[in-house]
């Protein structure tokens, strides 16, 4: 039996500001229960709602050194969807109303995080044979492992894996201050280790210790190792690259399924699309008083509205996105300019795009069930999920070819009758409108053509399951 520990900054449900919690949360259970004991530590925030409080147990504290402090720390555990949670409290660390605050405050809390997961381990009893660390908030860990955590017995063999789900975050404060938190000797502050221009850096000590390195999907594991995407680490990077490994991240098929899924008018599934989706394009028009006619080329966006996902892209171009016979419906927050943006166009085009400045599960849901085609013009974007998402509620992915919208969707083919999406290569935004353009034309005039791609989406399988068998290969390897 494999004993592997996640530790990260969040995991769903009890805390989740992105994609690296659906990881977290969805991914341990998905190992085969036989040969893997996958557990997950995680901090215990004051904003942790109460519903999952009052469930977990106490299970220790003690009292540990962190530089010239000493600090408490609790362990309180419990079961959830078969995995076993551990959270690490403290308080002092873990207070206020939202998970990260200022860098160098964060910066404080995940150095006394990576501490605090290392010296519970004797304390709960629980050996893991790996570590599995997720993003800079747990990049001490693999150094600390070979430095403090080296000598004892009960930590000898432990091996560690760093996995980089966005490598633009990395966790970077001068020296002097790194050093007073982390308590490392100077050793460790050099350029072929945390060192990096002039500063201290998190993530790149986790990937310069880790055993193995993983990102979220094998064409962002290529892109990182060029200056464009390597946000300063691709020299590393491609030192690293035997030790580099990519796997795509999936989605739970349980939480995303049209066939049960409660927020639907209506649903379906792979047999019953063709006649049942619309059902919810007519719903989500009427919802969002937008004109109801079923006929026109719905197009849905929920993501964060930033520059790294493609939006000034949609700004060049979206006078002529918003054309006669297309709707387009927004989810999401972010930049004030973008915001502004599609409220502008709300206020101008009132019966053809919806502008929800908010974010809304149950929404978000419905725009993925509802729309034609989802739109992800990403800059870069190490795997994303909203295009998996969309191809499983059937609706057609338009995405730029980047990292994961590479891996996921295959670019649609009329003379081979293949692909499951639409794609574009150059970040340039009449390439897009082109690809957009066409996409709509195949949907008014080869409608048999638009259910077959439909048809290749839905059949594709991006459940954790997949990625799980990945990960235990790797799991293997070490």
């Amino acid at each position: 039996m494999k004993r592997v520990l996640f530790a990260a900054s969040e995991a769903v449900p009890f805390i989740k500001t992105g994609g690296l919690a659906d990881v977290v949360g969805s991914l341990p259970k998905c190992f085969n229960k036989e040969n893997y004991d996958v557990r997950v530590i995680i901090p215990k925030y004051a904003c942790i709602k109460w519903e999952w409080k009052e469930k977990m147990n106490y299970r220790t504290h003690f009292y540990m050194d962190l530089g010239w402090r000493r600090q408490y720390v609790g362990v309180f555990e419990m079961q959830y969807d078969g995995v076993i949670f551990y959270f690490i409290d403290n308080e002092y660390y873990f207070n206020g109303d939202k998970p990260y605050g200022d860098t160098k405050w964060d910066i404080e809390k995940f150095t006394f995080f990576s501490r605090a997961v290392l010296s519970c381990l004797p304390v709960i009893d629980f050996r893991p044979d790996i570590i599995h660390c997720h993003d800079w908030q747990t990049g001490l860990i693999p150094v600390y492992l070979k430095d403090k955590f080296h000598d004892g017995e009960f930590f000898r063999d432990i091996k560690s894996i760093m996995t980089i789900h966005n490598l633009k975050f990395q966790g970077v404060w001068d020296i002097k201050t790194i050093k007073d938190f982390s308590g490392l000797p100077a050793y460790y502050f050099t350029p072929d280790k945390l060192e990096s221009y002039k500063d201290a850096n998190l993530l790149k000590g986790g990937i310069v210790y880790a055993d193995l390195v993983t990102t979220v999907s094998s064409t962002y594991a290529d892109e990182i190792k060029t200056s464009f995407y390597g946000e300063g680490l691709d020299g590393l990077m491609r030192a690293k690259q035997n030790q580099l490994f990519g796997i795509v991240n999936g989605i739970d098929y349980e939480d995303y399924n049209p066939a049960t899924d409660p927020y639907l008018v209506k649903q379906y599934d792979a047999r019953t699309f063709r006649k049942e989706k619309v059902k919810n394009k007519r719903a989500l028009q009427q919802e969002l008083g937008l004109e109801e006619d079923e006929r026109k080329f719905m197009i849905g966006i929920v993501s964060r509205l930033t520059d790294q996902k493609g939006f000034d892209l949609i700004e060049c171009v979206m006078e002529e996105i918003c054309t006669e016979g297309t709707q387009l419906v927004v989810l999401g927050t972010g930049e004030a300019k973008y915001e502004n943006l599609f409220r502008h166009y709300d206020w101008k085009y009132q019966n053809r795009v919806s502008a929800n400045i908010y974010y809304s599960d149950p929404l978000s849901h419905k725009i993925y069930a509802a729309c034609d085609a989802f739109l992800m013009p990403s800059l870069f974007e190490p795997c994303g999920l909203s295009q998996l998402m969309s191809l499983r509620y059937g609706t057609v992915p338009i995405v730029r070819e980047t990292g994961g919208l590479k891996d996921t969707v295959e670019p649609y083919n009329e003379f081979e009758g293949t692909g499951t999406g639409f794609s574009f290569a150059n970040y340039n935004a009449h390439e897009m409108l082109g690809v957009i353009n066409y996409a709509k034309d195949v949907y008014y005039n080869r409608r048999r053509e638009w259910n077959k791609l439909i048809d290749r989406g839905m059949a594709m399988d991006f459940s954790w399951n997949t990625s799980a068998r990945k990960y235990e290969e790797l799991y293997e390897r070490l």
